[in-house]
């Protein structure tokens, strides 16, 4: 359920954790030194990235860009929770203009290649909410648009990797269906 000051101040009460210091993790991952922790964090950090509440503290604490990073490590689950935590945070405009800012689109599609579903589910998703006037060149490109099409023509194998391309596709490239 999405948050607001007063629902928040019900949930922490009096002596709770306010939410921009719970969301503090970040440090928490920094400090980690195994990789079950750090997926712990990351997937914590992910689904507090689909609440609107929370858009201004992850931008304050460069949570964005964690995520960033997260894609680019071997782990793959690290990999799924920052490019969810993406797609999460993305469908604001604020948060997609940081991420992409910071290299994440080329980080991104490079997720659509990934032998995890969910990874490429979120990338799909991501890209939806990334491709906008300033960086549509660079997502539709022609081996991109390949790509997405041939997940929009899934439909037997993948009904969401289905959907999600084809409404890729409907919004930002209905020329390429």
């Amino acid at each position: 359920m999405f948050t607001n000051d007063r629902r928040q101040e019900e949930r922490t009460g009096r002596h709770g954790t306010p939410r921009l210091q719970y969301l503090q993790l970040v440090s928490q991952f920094q400090n980690a030194t195994d990789e079950g922790s750090k997926e712990r964090i990351v997937a914590n950090l992910a689904n507090f990235a689909y609440d609107p509440y929370n858009f201004t503290f992850l931008r304050q604490l460069n949570v964005l860009e964690l995520f960033l990073d997260c894609i680019t490590e071997p782990n793959e689950k690290l990999v799924e929770f920052g490019v969810g935590g993406i797609c999460n945070a993305c469908a604001d405009s604020r948060n997609a203009a940081v991420v992409a800012q910071s290299g994440g689109v080329p980080l991104v599609i490079k997720c659509l290649s990934s032998p995890v579903a969910n990874t490429v589910n979120y990338a799909l998703g991501s890209l939806y909410y990334l491709c906008g006037p300033t960086n549509k060149e660079e997502i539709l490109r022609p081996e991109v648009i390949d790509a997405i099409r041939r997940y929009a023509g899934a439909g037997s194998v993948n009904v969401s990797f289905s959907n999600l391309a084809q409404a890729f596709l409907d919004k930002h490239a209905p020329k390429y269906k």
